[in-house]
């Protein structure tokens, strides 16, 4: 690795910007974004048909196309979300790509790093902490009935999702409902990724809701308690993008990490503007498939941020089609185009893959889609293996990004839209419980905000079962809250839970450190 001021040279950063933990990581502070004075590269969205249980690639692919660009000539970055301790010790076993595309160092990344996720689940749960306090001395008019923060913890813990609080006598508070979210589907986290600046961040706190008046149904927000100055104290540090590297050198800003099935799924908006200020072309990762990450990009991170994608990366693989079908691709390729982007199709290339399975597929591509594709073998190669990949996306950029609606559509009609045009569902039904919350939200000045679907990522519909690219099958919207300091009104459908649980044989099994000091079991 190189030292991460090299790193920082290279993109012009000026020292004083930079904030270094250790050699190989830094923070670069957020001044700099109003220093550089607009955008100035292409925006490359990398997104993926639906996965099988161990993801297809995307994360390589994004990586190994950052350094295919910067070995043609070109001035890359890539910017990707940080992992979660949920995913790594449950299935995954480590989030920072692999082989000779990843971020390092892959070991700090995954496990720690600056320090980010534990300031988000501190300001999480102590604004927890003071709704609670403040209910029980009564300094604060909120329905405890209708208070609505989780406490959240970076784990895959399902024995959390649904708790009672307050047990053992009035001085221990009032008995209540509640449960944990994971901590990349938490609030506050979608918050430190969409704030732009302090003075958004302490806005976007402020706008969080977190009950109802007693008597008059009055949305309460945190602005009103007179604690966001200490909220902000323990986000504002996490506020500045990370800066680390991939195996060829080539720069990476790793921040925020929100979840794409369940929370909007892709790095901080500080972190992507300041990188489209430094670099030619920025490559942007976002969660899961087209219609989960690439969506929401869409739909909820374009209209607020301005950021619009010149085009759009499918990542495929032969074992992806194999279990999901031809027309899976031909699905997710279709809804990137609705977008208004050209898109262009990646096959992964796996170690098992054979020449013949690979030109069947970019022979499907290029004949009966009519859509630009590379073979990309960016895990065995590096750079050199998503060259292709890279001359072909250099060609494509353009069109006019947009999202699938207004912000003048209602609630209700946002759900059905993003359901039938982009899932193909044949009918959606909101359940009694989720209509009544979803017209509350409508009437009290909510209905301008994005819809932010949390359902799962191997279907297109709300059944994890139902594979391929089904279409007329039924919808349904289970539950739904605001999300105000974030800008959005979540949609729950089916049975989808926000704090994942762990399976029989997790990732934790086969992780450990070593006699050296180093990680043994992450990815890599």
């Amino acid at each position: 690795m190189k030292p991460i001021t090299v790193v920082a040279e290279s993109l012009g950063i000026p020292t004083e910007y930079l904030h270094t933990y250790g050699p190989h990581m830094a923070k670069i502070r957020l001044p700099l974004l109003e220093q550089l004075g607009g955008r100035r590269g292409k925006l490359v969205l990398v997104t993926a048909i639906t996965p099988t249980l161990y993801g297809e690639g995307k994360t390589v692919t994004t990586i190994g196309l950052a350094q295919a660009l910067s070995m043609t000539g070109k001035r890359a970055i890539a910017t990707l979300r940080q992992p979660s301790l949920g995913p790594v010790f449950g299935q995954k076993g480590g989030a920072t790509g692999g082989g000779l595309s990843q971020v390092m160092p892959h070991d700090r990344i995954n496990v720690h790093f600056t320090g980010d996720f534990h300031a988000v689940a501190a300001a999480q749960n102590t604004l927890a902490a003071l709704i609670d306090s403040f209910e029980h001395h009564g300094t604060l008019d909120v329905d405890p009935l209708t208070i609505d923060w989780p406490r959240t913890v970076d784990v895959n813990d399902r024995s959390l999702r649904d708790i009672v609080t307050g047990l053992g006598g009035r001085v221990n508070g009032s008995p209540r409902e509640t449960g944990f979210v994971i901590t990349a589907a938490c609030e506050m986290m979608a918050i430190l990724a969409l704030a732009e600046s302090m003075d958004d961040l302490r806005r976007r706190i402020g706008d969080i809701v977190i009950g109802t008046a007693r008597g008059t149904g009055r949305m309460v927000r945190v602005s009103e308690m007179g604690v966001t100055g200490s909220l902000m104290m323990l986000l504002a540090d996490a506020l500045h993008p990370n800066l680390a590297q991939t195996t060829e050198g080539t720069p990476a800003f790793v921040h925020a990490g929100p979840f794409a099935n369940i929370a909007h799924g892709t790095a901080s908006v500080a972190s992507i503007k300041m990188a489209l200020g430094l670099a030619d072309y920025v490559v942007n990762e976002t969660g899961f498939a087209a219609d989960l990450g690439a969506e929401k990009f869409f739909d909820i991170v374009m209209p607020v941020s301005g950021l619009r994608p010149d085009v759009a990366v499918v990542v495929a693989s032969v074992r992806a089609v194999a279990a999901n079908g031809l027309e899976n691709l031909a699905r997710h390729v279709e809804n990137v185009r609705l977008f208004g982007v050209p898109a262009v199709v990646a096959i992964n290339r796996f170690p098992a893959d054979t020449e013949a399975e690979l030109e069947r597929l970019r022979g499907y591509c290029e004949t009966t889609l009519g859509v630009a594709c590379a073979v990309s073998d960016t895990y065995g190669k590096g750079g050199a293996g998503g060259v292709e990949l890279a001359e072909k996306v250099a060609t494509c950029t353009g069109g006019a990004a947009r999202p699938l609606y207004g912000p003048e559509a209602e609630l209700t009609e946002k759900i059905r839209t993003v359901a039938t045009r982009i899932y193909r569902a044949g009918s959606v039904t909101i359940e009694t419980a989720a209509a009544k919350k979803l017209a509350k939200l409508q009437a009290a000045g909510f209905g301008h905000l994005p819809v932010c679907m949390a359902k799962t990522q191997y279907s297109f519909s709300d059944n994890p079962k139902l594979s391929g690219a089904p279409e007329g099958f039924e919808f349904t919207v289970s539950d739904a809250f605001v999300r105000g300091g974030a800008g959005f009104v979540t949609a729950v459908a089916g049975s989808m839970s926000l704090m994942p649980g762990l399976g029989k044989a997790p990732a934790a099994l086969h992780l450990d450190v070593g006699a050296d000091g180093r990680t043994v079991g992450l990815e890599g």
